[in-house]
């Protein structure tokens, strides 16, 4: 990495390897705590020993055994030796190993523990979001509207049930693998989705969270042979092709009829188009699959006038049949909306927040008031704009719809 520092190369790598790392020491040594202070302490040495003695040529493997060694050591300065400890300590220093697909498969191993069966489904998502994705607390509350608080007391449970249960740290045998498989595919999803739009911070996208669920799902289409993931994989790529032109050079938010569709990697588009084609026929296709083929009809429009939202409408009542939820609903409402009109979309989303799910949910108000805004309801727009932005934890979309709203009070 010629040009940085070695603090910023340090940064670098947490950024960029961190998790894996930590999936790594946690198959080494047994428990989320032990890994995740080891891992810490890695970086920290590494921080101290580099600038002296140079960066290794194999780092993420030095942080993993200098992780695993520090554990070692504090279990023994602690005097823990008690029979378990003597066991434990023994089973660490033989168990090292840390080839590169080892290491690489360490994360997928991670996400099926955390998706292991014995846990309520709730928290196999909020766990493995959190300790193999890296999300905050705050962002695995955003992707599931609810409290940190309560997520963080489901991930501390889930924890403590997979070290009081002995759940081993292993991919399943194949034919355990599909019972896990939809919490599995759910938690990739909701990580790319993160990385596509960040629930908070300065910036919209974090390409970093979208590679990596691409990379995590081509593992799994190497171990099993289903529709659904390849449908997920296709969306996935579908959406990443347009990640250079979401934003302009000032990191302002561009809606899709203002992106210039020339930015959008064709690489990717054919791609995707090459999986979708080969399980749409398939009697199998669930929600991924559904969602492709809408983000596939965006891709094949060249310019956004000519988008048969006809089309995408009747792929989301297809959806909304096998996945019925506020979030789903609402962007039929818009797809609504874009086919038959603004009137027709602002009825749909008046009828969804029964519940009040979406009462916290800054794309309820938002996509209220584009319509209101479409139909010369100004006070209303205004409110529903002002709305979005008391609720928006995302600078990008914060500023989009303060300039909405600006634009609105001007006319």
């Amino acid at each position: 990495m010629p040009g940085l520092s070695i603090q910023q190369q340090v940064s670098l790598l947490y950024k960029q390897q961190s998790r894996r790392i930590l999936a790594t020491l946690i198959r080494l040594l047994g428990d989320f705590e032990l890994a995740e202070e080891a891992m810490q302490e890695a970086f920290s040495t590494a921080l101290k020993q580099w600038p002296n003695e140079g960066i290794p040529d194999k780092p993420r493997a030095w942080l993993i055994s200098t992780g695993r060694f520090k554990a070692i050591d504090r279990l023994r300065k602690l005097q823990r030796q008690t029979a378990w400890a003597e066991e434990f300590i023994d089973h660490t220093e033989q168990s090292l190993s840390l080839s590169t697909q080892d290491i690489d498969d360490d994360q997928l191993r991670l996400i099926f523990t955390c998706c292991h069966p014995a846990l309520p489904e709730d928290a196999r998502i909020a766990l493995t979001l959190r300790e193999v994705c890296g999300l905050t607390t705050e962002q695995v509350a955003s992707a599931f509207l609810q409290k940190p608080s309560a997520i963080a007391q489901r991930i501390v449970r889930a924890k403590r049930k997979i070290r009081e249960a002995g759940i081993p740290y292993e991919v399943p045998e194949k034919k355990q693998l599909p019972q896990r498989l939809n919490t599995v595919l759910q938690v990739i999803y909701l990580v790319f989705n993160e990385g596509y739009c960040a629930s908070s911070g300065d910036n919209l996208i974090n390409s970093a969270l979208m590679d990596e669920a691409i990379h995590l799902t081509k593992q799994l289409s190497n171990l099993l042979s289903k529709t659904e993931i390849n449908g997920l994989l296709a969306l996935m790529l579908f959406q990443s092709s347009r990640r250079a032109a979401r934003t302009d050079e000032n990191g302002k938010l561009l809606r899709l009829d203002e992106q210039d569709r020339s930015l959008w990697d064709n690489q990717q588009i054919k791609e995707a188009d090459r999986l979708l084609k080969g399980i749409l026929p398939k009697p199998d296709i669930g929600p991924y699959t559904i969602q492709a083929a809408i983000a596939g009809l965006h891709a094949d429009a060249s310019h956004y006038k000519e988008t048969d939202w006809r089309e995408i409408l009747a792929f989301y009542d297809l959806l909304i049949r096998i996945q019925n939820t506020p979030v789903v609903a609402l962007n039929r409402a818009v797809a609504l909306s874009m086919a038959f009109g603004p009137e027709e979309g602002l009825k749909a989303i008046k009828h969804l927040n029964h519940s009040g799910t979406l009462d916290n949910y800054h794309l309820f108000y938002a996509s209220q008031a584009d319509l209101h805004r479409q139909l010369k309801q100004f006070k209303q727009a205004a409110e529903c704009y002002q709305r979005a932005i008391e609720l928006s934890e995302q600078s990008a979309e914060r500023n989009y719809l303060q300039q909405q709203l600006e634009k609105l009070n001007k006319s």
